[in-house]
């Protein structure tokens, strides 16, 4: 009975350490645990076999990340199945190589020789005495990766618990930095994310550590994610104050040990705000002074200290460029401080001004590929999927393979800015896959931008890639219940880019639903499909940046009015003549930028994959288009084509209301439901614009407009999360 009381007791404190106090399990889902419900599996013979063979958990090292990865496996192997007392025959190791028993380490030192420190080995033989289960890396870290990909693979049916065979499952990160990027305010309000306030709770830091951040940090580790930057790249000087420090150290001690480090976004009149400077200027002795010393403060209080990310000369951020100076004199400033701490500057080549009048899509390449080789070893510059702003499609921006010297970073968008938000349905894995697997020809077939950021084409000492993040206060943290699924593919690309769209998916339903094949075979299909629909309700065949002013939300292709490159007319170019912009030689010339290969295939209206032809083309309204159809007809079949699958996939989830928990079905089937009226106000809005250009009648086979053009142009939305106007 005393063995049994004290067994609970642990189980309770295991629970209240997770952040999930033990009334939480009473209710009803939520979504607060993502894709870390460890609900039980389905009674099954495989089932049965895992019980069976799961024994005494064995953890070979005493650090908290050990002791973070030992938990993780008692809470998952309890509610994958049942067993909390690990009665099996084949105990679980868990532990670094180093301090495993050494009589049965050989065999696994020949499997893990040549992994990265953050790399992971799941192995089992016969050959070991006691058929043990064995998690296992040359760091603590990866032993943490390794057990939540131990339990990842339980769920999923990757690993069999009959051992008829030896199985070696080894894993490592191909990119070293894999940060989340938060657009998060010191005011709490976060920019372009619809799904409640930061998580981060500055008035109470550093007293009140909030339990939410060892979740955060649990989520992030699962999926390999190890930085966070913690403030908009829209900075904040304060956070760079002694008092701010001490508070983000006090996160910083609570995502230590799931191997997360922490950043901060430097304001480049930092000096100024905060320092009492008079000047800002890089070359500066007074400036470098200060930077240093402030550098050297931030060291002394939080020893692993990531770097900074900087956005300067952007949007009326203040940088280099206001004392005469470049990037690389800006960066190198603040990389040369860095340095002595291992510290890293991730310098945004997110940069253009409504004073230039060269095509906004060629401005950061023509800033930055002269300035090749200029930077530090430990400046990297972090350079958007696409050359305009994380649009719903985009080519691969051409920076990409145009500067071997120096390390390029994919930054993506996790929160859906110009996707519907967090309303919407939109998976971004497939779009996340497709720059990835973008092939540039800058080194030869085959020079992908995973490879170039992989580092595989020139000698840099630093891989990132970041995703800005779409997680508020909300209690399913992302708003949307399917948006988690975002979150997840990020981390998951991050580690591993060459991962299928599909298999993440599948993971992210099999842990955040459950594996019954009529859930999984359901929502794939929706979730693949998404982004595509969201693409041909909003901007298809390459149109982009089409949507109201201000908010981003809902469409706006008229929205004439303030700096030009703000507004829809400079990128669609709409005309008596036809739609589209063209950047080929006879245009704006941003085809330029890539390879001979690409500009062979793209400067052609015959050749260019046609979700880019209004990208680089101005196209006539007659244009005969590859189904057979003119181009206006073809512009309306997909818009309507995006309102039909959103259409059917609430029949789909409607399909699924006895198998997902009451409380999730009912938030994403109001969801989809406002995602069908706002895409076919899109459609209707977009298409009676166009036609007032195109004088055609109105596409046959698309559903008449509810009203006139008028009264869309009349649609006002107010207090839009995540509008940086109401910041």
């Amino acid at each position: 009975m005393l063995h049994s009381l004290a067994r609970r007791r642990i189980k309770n404190t295991l629970f209240l350490l997770l952040g999930f106090a033990l009334p939480f399990f009473s209710q009803a889902e939520d979504g607060y645990k993502l894709w870390l419900r460890y609900a039980p599996l389905e009674e099954s013979a495989m089932t049965l076999s895992w019980t069976n063979s799961i024994g005494e958990l064995e953890l070979f090292g005493a650090s908290e990340t050990l002791q973070a990865a030992k938990t993780e496996m008692e809470l998952g192997i309890s509610g994958l199945l049942g067993n909390s007392d690990f009665k099996g025959q084949s105990p679980i190791w868990l532990g670094p190589l180093d301090q495993l028993p050494p009589a049965d380490t050989r065999a696994l030192r020949d499997e893990i020789q040549s992994l990265n420190d953050e790399g992971y080995l799941i192995y089992r033989s016969d050959a070991i005495e006691g058929d043990p289960w064995i998690v296992t890396g040359k760091t603590d870290i990866g032993v943490l990766y390794g057990t939540f990909a131990f339990l990842r693979m339980v769920q999923s049916g990757e690993l069999n618990p009959d051992l008829n065979q030896t199985i070696a499952i080894v894993s490592e990160p191909k990119i070293q930095h894999r940060l989340l990027n938060h657009w998060d305010n010191l005011t709490r309000t976060v920019e372009r994310v619809q799904s409640g306030q930061s998580i981060w709770e500055w008035f109470q830091l550093p007293d009140y550590v909030s339990p939410r951040y060892r979740d955060y940090a649990r989520a992030n580790a699962s999926v390999g994610i190890n930085g966070t930057v913690l403030t908009n790249v829209n900075s904040n000087a304060l956070v760079l104050t002694t008092e701010y420090l001490y508070k983000t150290a006090a996160i910083a001690n609570e995502l230590r040990p799931y191997g997360i480090k922490v950043y901060l976004t430097a304001r480049f009149s930092a000096p100024i705000e905060i320092g009492g400077l008079k000047t800002a200027d890089p070359l500066n002795a007074e400036v470098a002074k200060w930077w240093k010393k402030k550098i050297d403060e931030i060291y002394s209080i939080i020893p692993d200290f990531g770097g900074f990310l900087v956005k300067a000369n952007s949007e009326g951020q203040p940088g280099p460029q206001d004392y005469d100076r470049s990037h690389a004199d800006g960066a190198n400033l603040l990389a040369d401080a860095l340095a002595p701490h291992s510290g890293i500057v991730m310098w945004r080549a997110f940069v253009y001004s409504h004073k230039n009048t060269v095509d906004r899509a060629k401005q950061a390449y023509t800033e930055f590929v002269p300035m090749d080789g200029s930077f530090r070893d430990n400046v990297i510059i972090q350079t958007k999927n696409g050359p305009i702003d994380f649009m719903p499609r985009e080519p691969f921006h051409p920076m990409f393979g145009a500067m071997p010297k120096t390390p390029l970073a994919l930054e993506l968008q996790i929160t859906q800015e110009y996707l519907g938000g967090a309303v919407h349905l939109a998976y971004l894995a497939p779009l996340f896959e497709e720059v990835l697997d973008s092939d540039t020809f800058t080194n030869g077939q085959g020079s992908t931008v995973a490879k170039i950021i992989e580092g595989e084409f020139s000698d840099v000492q630093h891989t990132v890639i970041a995703g800005v993040a779409n997680i508020g206060t909300d209690r399913n943290w992302t708003g949307h219940p399917l948006l988690q699924s975002n979150w997840y593919a990020f981390g998951r690309l991050a580690w591993e880019p060459q991962l299928s769209s599909e298999t993440i998916a599948t993971e992210w339903i099999q842990q955040t639903f459950n594996a019954e094949p009529e859930i999984v075979d359901t929502l794939i299909p929706m979730l693949m499909e998404s982004r595509e629909a969201v693409v041909n309700y909003s901007m298809p065949l390459g149109l982009h940046h089409i949507m109201a002013r201000g908010h981003h939300y809902g469409p706006g292709p008229w929205v004439d009015e303030g700096r030009a490159d703000w507004t829809s007319l400079y990128y669609h170019r709409a005309d008596e003549q036809g739609l589209g912009f063209d950047r080929t030689s006879t245009g704006s010339n941003a085809l330029e930028q890539y390879s001979p290969t690409i500009r062979n295939q793209w400067s052609d209206v015959e050749k260019i994959p046609e979700e880019l032809l209004l990208w680089f083309h101005h196209v006539p309204w007659n244009f005969e288009m590859k189904s057979g159809n003119i181009l206006w007809d073809e512009l309306g079949l997909h818009y309507q084509m995006g309102v039909d699958a959103v259409r059917s996939w609430k029949e789909e989830w409607e399909s699924l209301s006895d198998k997902i928990d009451p409380e999730r079905h009912h938030h994403v089937a109001v969801l989809l439901k406002r995602q069908e009226r706002e895409a076919i106000e899109y459609k209707d809005a977009c298409l009676t614009y166009f036609q007032t250009f195109a004088n055609l009648p109105w596409p046959s086979k698309v559903e008449p407009a509810e009203h006139d053009l008028e009264f869309y142009k009349a649609i006002k939305r107010h207090h839009v999360p995540g509008d940086p106007s109401e910041q």
